[in-house]
């Protein structure tokens, strides 16, 4: 982290499983650390992304508290050239956070990363014709098997167990073997078949590199990368899910991939959609890849390249 910051803008959003829970410890951790930080809170859904826009220029940081969701506003937001954003975990999932290597602990993370380096990622976008504020996704945007744990998952039930309440709805699709027809388009390129799950990636490993999606996916490359799974059977979403695990990516009938700048993915039937662990509507939809457009901290010598 550059020596010479000194302030920093808080967005906290209070709806977030931890969020306002956390809020007064990290304001208290800001201080102990010797940066003036201002605290705002969001009272609706876009409002992360308005007060980013219009506050942000006056600090050299940004730090969001709360979800995916209020961290992905943020630096949507302030790409491509807002101050670098540092996410805290105050959400149900914070795959953010976990894919970077962010501690979980608000009072660890906050040093980590003020003595962090700043870095760019590719962004995804959803093209949905509004120009720079179509939606941008960090993570992947998916349909099948998890987007069904999103929407299936009541914020009750996140807020008495966390991620767990995740795990136990993902099993519960997988078991119903819920399979549609996919088309994905990547230039010239097509695979077309049956699946369950299908994750068009831009971070290539998750949950603190637990789980690897597919071989060279990277978050700084200018490509996202259509993963496509289909399990058939309970014996082939084990198969699967160790391979992803042991980073095993030897041709698999249930396995398919295929990248580029640009994704197209039609199903049949339509299915709900999720990005970043947020319900964004429904198939079919296109992606398109904005290179380094986001500014992020991580922790100093986080040398995966995911």
């Amino acid at each position: 982290m550059t020596p010479s910051a000194k302030t920093a803008l808080l967005i906290t959003n209070p709806a977030s499983r931890r969020g306002l829970a956390l809020y007064e410890q990290t304001r208290q951790a800001m201080r102990e650390a010797g940066i003036f930080c201002d605290a705002v809170l969001t009272e609706h859904p876009g409002h992360a992304a308005t007060l980013a826009r219009t506050l942000a220029p006056q600090y050299d940081l940004v730090f969001t508290l709360g979800g995916d969701g209020t961290a992905m506003e943020v630096i949507g937001a302030l790409a491509p050239n807002g101050p670098p954003v540092g996410i805290l975990p105050g959400g149900t999932g914070n795959l953010l956070a976990r894919a970077l290597g962010i501690p979980l602990a608000i009072r660890r993370a906050i040093p980590v990363l003020l003595a962090g380096d700043v870095t760019r990622i590719d962004l995804g976008r959803l093209e949905e014709g509004k120009g720079e504020h179509d939606r941008r996704f960090a993570i992947g945007v998916g349909v099948g098997i998890d987007a069904a744990m999103i929407a299936e998952t009541s914020p009750q039930w996140k807020r008495r167990i966390g991620i767990s309440a995740y795990v136990v709805v993902a099993a519960r699709a997988i078991l119903r073997q819920d399979r549609f027809t996919v088309r994905v388009t990547a230039g010239d390129q097509v695979i077309e078949r049956s699946a369950s799950a299908v994750l068009i990636a831009n971070f290539g490993s998750l949950l603190n590199n637990l789980i690897t999606l597919g071989e060279n996916i990277r978050y700084d490359d200018g490509l996202l990368n259509a993963c496509v799974f289909d399990p058939q059977t309970f014996r082939d979403a084990v198969r699967i899910m160790w391979k992803l695990i042991l980073r095993d990516f030897r041709p698999d009938p249930a396995m398919s991939y295929l990248a580029g700048s640009r994704i197209t993915v039609e199903t049949d039937p339509t299915r709900i959609a999720q990005a970043d662990g947020d319900i964004i509507g429904t198939s079919p939809f296109s992606v398109v890849t904005e290179p380094l457009a986001g500014c992020i901290i991580i922790p100093h010598r986080q040398i995966t390249r995911q």
